[in-house]
């Protein structure tokens, strides 16, 4: 089945939740490294397919700050898996940039490493900005934020009634990108699980049960349709932007 997108609408930065890896797998009687590795097959088509649309910020959710919780043997794969499938050529064939946001020092050196690499290599690119939530959860986030900014009123860089929404939007990681306009998670699954709640307060939500290994362009197309069929408000009347978009 084909989508009619319109071109002219196309959200600026979409934001995913990439879900059912491991379930996936599971069903298909593999282990869930298995699920996972399909997922970074996902990863590469939406990337490509985001550049050709014209979206410009792709933010997916890899590894939250709970994922550290998971067995040890998978936390291990999983950070070997984003070792290897951190691939330049990817990003300079498709002209992206590469940027990550989330705990970096949590990570292993080797991964580290291999971030700062591809970050440095891929800054001139400028078709889209490719960003991974690595190690990262949104509470933690606005902790950090919130620390910095009582920091910086301590030492008189700031009086606490300086503190406003803008102020605090440049203390967050995501500080270099504007707001997800659509947040998509798949899997199934209803949740936001810690993922910019600061940053989506007016983001347009969608929700499907394919699982993230079985999440390609129709897919992707879809979810934009729908995204386009919705009014978005931002608080005000629906009158108010009728009038507005005339």
């Amino acid at each position: 089945m084909s989508y009619e997108i319109d071109k002219n609408r196309i959200p600026q930065h979409i934001a995913v939740i990439m879900d059912g890896n491991g379930r996936w797998a599971n069903e298909r009687g593999k282990k869930r490294s298995y699920g996972h590795q399909a997922g970074v097959d996902a990863v590469h088509c939406i990337t490509a397919e985001c550049v050709r649309l014209g979206v410009k910020y792709l933010t997916l959710y890899t590894f939250s700050t709970e994922n550290w919780n998971r067995p040890m043997d998978e936390v291990s794969a999983l950070m070997g898996l984003i070792l290897t499938s951190l691939e330049e050529e990817i990003f300079m064939k498709n002209n992206v940039r590469f940027r990550m946001i989330g705990d970096m020092q949590r990570l292993p050196k080797e991964v580290q490493v291999k971030i700062k690499e591809l970050e440095e290599h891929t800054a001139k690119n400028d078709a889209m900005t490719a960003v991974i939530a690595l190690s990262y959860s949104s509470r933690w986030e606005l902790v950090k934020a919130t620390h910095n900014i009582a920091v910086k009123v301590k030492a008189g860089e700031y009086e606490p009634g300086d503190i406003t929404e803008e102020l605090i939007s440049q203390h967050l990681e995501t500080n270099f990108m504007p707001d997800p306009d659509l947040l998509i998670r798949t899997g199934g699954e209803q949740r936001i699980s810690n993922y910019l709640l600061w940053q989506i307060a007016y983001s347009e939500l969608y929700f499907c049960d394919t699982y993230w290994p079985d999440f390609n362009e129709e897919s992707l197309h879809k979810a934009i349709v729908d995204y386009q069929g919705r009014q978005r408000r931002f608080g005000k009347t629906e009158a108010q932007v009728e009038q507005e978009e005339q």
